[in-house]
């Protein structure tokens, strides 16, 4: 763990160190505006529908989307990974380490917002509460599966901004809502999934049981470690890096 602690710090630095930030920070912001001038205007929102929609479904995997690519991706594509590749650091806790830094970032932006957001839609009575920590968690551990399967796919393809935004719109946006049969294959339909096993919520579609959204999260987190590193470690610095 110590070894990777210089690495941790690079990447603060790194994924901190931009615009990106600037502009993560206003994305996650938009919820709390949206609440805020629906009460300034005196109109009614569903607190539910908002962290449905504006949350799980948009905000989340976007901030874990641009986190996660850049987090290893960014390094990989300019090749200044391999300053890293040529310490003595098992490359598994490269990855680990780059997967604990933009998870820690994803959550600590997700978390205000959602908890912020569901306290100005929902109100402070006691179910509206529990909805809206229902959502706080179950988006907290979503977004550290998001940011870990970008992570890994990173590894895979400089594409992985693309693919990963491909991902997020077109096949949980539209198939997996379509297709009731593979939504086992969506992050987001689990991440809902763990919501409504906490409070029960009101969704307009049938979520995921809540054991198989937590299995599904812990697949994710498992499997884009270990494959990241399997693909991490067969990397090659050439000659001309």
């Amino acid at each position: 763990m110590i070894a990777a602690m210089p690495i941790v710090g690079v990447t603060l630095r790194g994924l901190l160190g931009r615009r990106r930030t600037l502009l993560m920070i206003l994305l996650v912001a938009l919820p709390i505006l949206v609440s805020l001038l629906v009460g300034v205007t005196g109109g009614e929102i569903d607190g539910d529908a908002l962290l449905d929609a504006m949350i799980v479904r948009t905000v989340l995997p976007l901030v874990a989307l641009v986190f996660g690519t850049a987090a290893l991706g960014s390094e990989l594509e300019d090749g200044t990974a391999v300053f890293l590749m040529i310490k003595p650091i098992p490359r598994w806790r490269i990855l680990g380490a780059k997967m604990v830094v933009a998870a820690g970032l994803t959550v600590a932006l997700i978390l205000p917002s959602t908890l912020v957001s569901g306290l100005l839609a929902g109100g402070t009575g006691s179910a509206a509460l529990a909805t809206t920590f229902a959502f706080t968690l179950a988006a907290s551990v979503g977004g550290i599966a998001y940011v870990c399967a970008f992570v890994a796919l990173s590894t895979f393809t400089t594409r992985a901004l693309v693919v990963g935004l491909g991902y997020t719109m077109i096949w949980e946006g539209v198939l997996a809502g379509l297709l009731e049969g593979t939504r086992f294959l969506s992050i987001r339909q689990a991440t809902l999934g763990i919501a409504a096993g906490l409070d029960e919520p009101r969704f307009g579609e049938t979520p995921l049981d809540f054991g198989l959204s937590v299995t599904i999260v812990a697949v994710v987190i498992v499997g884009a470690f270990v494959l990241g590193s399997l693909r991490l470690a067969r990397f090659e610095i050439r000659g001309g890096d």
